[in-house]
């Protein structure tokens, strides 16, 4: 599976779709459905409502998600306070593939969620929370849920629960889980099939490759052992970045040294997240227009009219994480005797499920862009100005079932070595290979989201 997996990693042209039919497809399917989303006031609603004794926005059925308050708490010592998303269900990102004409090919979905910023997305083949397949919407099933249902019966090639925005969502997670299938599957409108290097390429697009597509296929096996492997798989023909190659299948793993960093964290470091009503947070209001704070920050909340036609449910109201600015994910990578590294750091956030994950390099929200907290960061800021620096330099949105028009910039450095000494690495800070990276992934809650979205860019 893993020469599959690589072989379609190397297949930028597409074996049943060319990338241009794809392109036309997305422009098609943008043109044709009918999409009309409108911020209004909470009191417009009948679903949703803002208890106001228990300070929590919720719907009548207490389905899907909630809103409430939230506090972070450092060692004792008060950090942050916010509105956080409640879901505590876990939903599918799958996708389905298939071996066509030899080749490994995925089964994309062209989705539109109300937060989109440019409609429709590339998604995976299915993308639901617990109450969309069980249906508290009313509406219908989504479709090619009954291979997920009973992914027992298929090759399953991933299957992992990870989590999702910890800036946003509190302890939120998802099953992320590819499946192989050898049978006839009838392709619907809304959907086709592409290689794992068309992605690739698509996802070089603004906005083009949704959210849920990036963390799933960021986990997809390309290692199967700590020992070294030793051209095992004889795959450094299909490599133009020898390096990334090395980085895969050459030399020794440092995973048992970034383990024992991030249980440290785990370990020595008192953190907790302390649920509260959203009335009793001092810095945000809650008005008939929305959440707002009341000093700077990253984004507000806000209740939308949604009409989408196509969907299980075509009108519906609900409200929406509104992003305030675009923040900069930033994964710095080099190479070192012959092998390409990657820096990547340990991250707290007030909704982690376990405390701590390895993250990217630096997570910069939108007002923290002007701060300065140590010589990494300082450094990476010039590098960044380089454009020669940058591997991958991409917008993309994050969940538009939950975010209204959110996009960060995803930012892949390529420095020399000497550039980052070790003496300014502190101990959150560590270098790993692509091999570590994919086998943390294997494992629920070693790596977050915005790590994963952004290793799901790598082209070979």
């Amino acid at each position: 599976m893993i020469k599959k997996i690589i072989t379609s990693w190397s297949n930028i042209e597409g074996s049943v779709n060319t990338t241009e039919k794809l392109l036309s497809w997305i422009k098609q399917k943008n043109e044709e459905t009918f999409v009309k989303v409108e911020e209004v006031p909470f009191s417009k609603s009948d679903f949703w409502f803002y208890d106001d004794y228990n300070g929590e926005i919720l719907n009548q059925k207490r389905s899907f998600f909630s809103i409430s308050g939230m506090r972070y708490f450092k060692n004792g010592e008060f950090v942050s306070e916010q509105p956080v998303i409640i879901q505590p269900e876990i939903g599918y990102l799958g996708i389905i593939c298939k071996e066509i004409d030899g080749v490994l090919n995925f089964l994309m979905q062209a989705k539109i969620e109300p937060g989109n910023i440019n409609c429709v997305q590339i998604s995976p083949t299915i993308q639901a929370t617990k109450s969309n397949f069980t249906r508290v919407h009313g509406g219908k099933l989504p479709a090619y849920f009954e291979y997920f249902e009973k992914s027992h019966r298929y090759t399953v090639i991933y299957d992992q629960i990870q989590s999702e925005q910890t800036s946003r969502f509190y302890k939120k997670r998802n099953r992320n889980i590819v499946i192989l299938v050898d049978e006839d599957i009838e392709v619907l409108p809304d959907f086709q099939w592409m290689t794992l290097g068309q992605l690739k390429y698509l996802m070089s697009i603004d906005n083009l490759v949704n959210m849920d597509t990036r963390t799933v296929i960021s986990g997809l096996p390309v290692i199967d052992t700590l020992d070294v492997i030793d051209n095992k798989y004889d795959l450094s023909s299909l490599f133009s970045d020898l390096a990334f190659y090395n980085s895969m299948y050459q030399g020794k793993s440092n995973i048992q040294t970034a383990f024992n960093r991030l249980n440290d964290y785990k370990m020595f470091f008192d953190m907790e997240s302390v649920k509260i009503p959203l009335n009793q947070l001092v810095d945000w209001k809650v008005t008939d227009s929305g959440i707002i704070c009341n000093k700077k920050s990253d984004f507000l909340v806000s209740f939308y009219d949604i009409h989408i036609s196509g969907r299980e449910v075509t009108e519906w109201m609900q409200p929406l994480f509104k992003a305030i600015g675009k923040a900069t994910f930033v994964l710095v990578s080099s190479i070192k005797n012959g092998k390409r590294l990657f820096l990547i750091s340990i991250i707290d956030e007030i909704g982690t499920f376990d405390k701590v994950e390895f993250g990217p390099t630096v997570q910069w929200y939108s007002n923290h862009l002007d701060i300065n907290n140590d010589e990494i960061e300082n450094k990476i800021k010039l590098f960044i100005k380089d454009k020669n620096n940058c591997l991958y330099d991409v917008l993309l949105s994050e969940e538009g079932g939950r975010f209204y028009h959110e996009q960060n910039r995803n930012v892949i450095l390529d420095v020399p070595f000497f550039c980052i000494n070790n003496s300014e690495l502190k101990k959150k800070y560590i270098w790993v290979d692509y091999r570590d990276l994919n086998l943390m992934i294997q494992f629920s809650h070693n790596i977050n989201i915005q790590l994963r979205n952004l290793l799901s860019l790598l082209k070979l």
